[in-house]
């Protein structure tokens, strides 16, 4: 595989900071999170673009593959890798084979907005789940779930420096963190922990919960069903079709997570009192 480095996570930028009690402002540098296209080619032809922040390239194209039911396990893909480029596509273009009993139609050339988790959607039918309830036996404390955001942002290195990203943990039943990952994109660090969980042969996360930071909308509950995850927090609020979508397929749904508070949306059993 050819690693051919890309740009950097951060990047620094020059800025007029103004506050009350000096009104010329003060000139400054800052570190801002860097948010680039990562093209997706399929034996050398452009299929998609992702708007992410540079970084874990690989897991990200995994995860996306995997969420997007393009691939069923990490055999699917005959390689990956990086091909030689110049100029913007440097480190920003990644081809993939796949086996040869997986096929890419057309109608997913699309472009992906670090926003939005759903794009390149056709029609309402594609944004239909074909998978079966999650059934599992983990059970998380309240007070491993409470101390969650805060362990999970002593790890984001990205975010303490720029503020400027998402993240999403894997986390054990004890708490520990079993990964971190962090991008522009909300959906895109949580494929980024799904492709190295295929990459670490875990797929499916039936014994892990999922971290994320901000809200919880239908696209982040779709990949935990398509990872196996049966816990799933958040710090902001869950959408409606999110928390049907938790409850229709056996996913414990957590919201406003806070040191001393949460929501429990859905299947409230696997929480249990200290």
């Amino acid at each position: 595989m050819d690693h051919e480095a890309p740009a950097a996570p951060v990047r620094d930028a020059h800025v007029l900071a103004l506050r009350d009690g000096e009104p010329r402002g003060r000139a400054r540098s800052e570190r801002v999170a860097s948010e680039a296209p990562l093209e997706i080619r399929f034996g050398g032809a452009a299929s998609t673009v992702l708007m992410r922040t540079p970084g874990d390239d690989e897991e990200l194209v995994r995860g996306f593959l995997f969420n997007e039911g393009l691939i069923g396990d990490l055999a699917d893909i005959v390689s990956l890798a990086h091909p030689p480029a110049t100029g913007d596509e440097r480190g920003n273009v990644i081809d993939v084979e796949l086996a040869p009993s997986k096929f890419v139609p057309v109608k997913r050339l699309f472009y992906g907005s670090s926003s939005c988790g759903v794009c390149g959607k056709n029609s309402i039918a594609d944004l239909a789940i074909r998978a079966e309830p999650l059934v599992s036996r983990l059970a998380v404390r309240r007070s491993v779930l409470s101390a969650l955001p805060n362990r999970m942002l002593g790890a984001q290195a990205t975010y303490r420096a720029t503020g400027g990203v998402h993240g999403s943990a894997l986390f054990a039943p004890d708490g520990g963190l079993v990964a971190v990952r962090e991008d522009v994109g909300r959906h895109n660090a949580v494929d980024k922990l799904v492709g190295w969980a295929l990459a670490q042969g875990l797929v499916p996360l039936s014994d892990r919960g999922l971290l994320v930071s901000g809200r919880v909308g239908y696209e982040i509950v779709q990949k935990a069903i398509a990872a196996g995850v049966p816990v799933l927090a958040a710090v902001g609020a869950p959408s409606s079709l999110a928390l049907d979508l938790a409850v229709r397929f056996g996913i414990t749904l957590v919201g406003f997570l806070r040191p001393d508070a949460m929501n429990v949306y859905s299947h409230p059993d696997r929480i249990q009192d200290d």
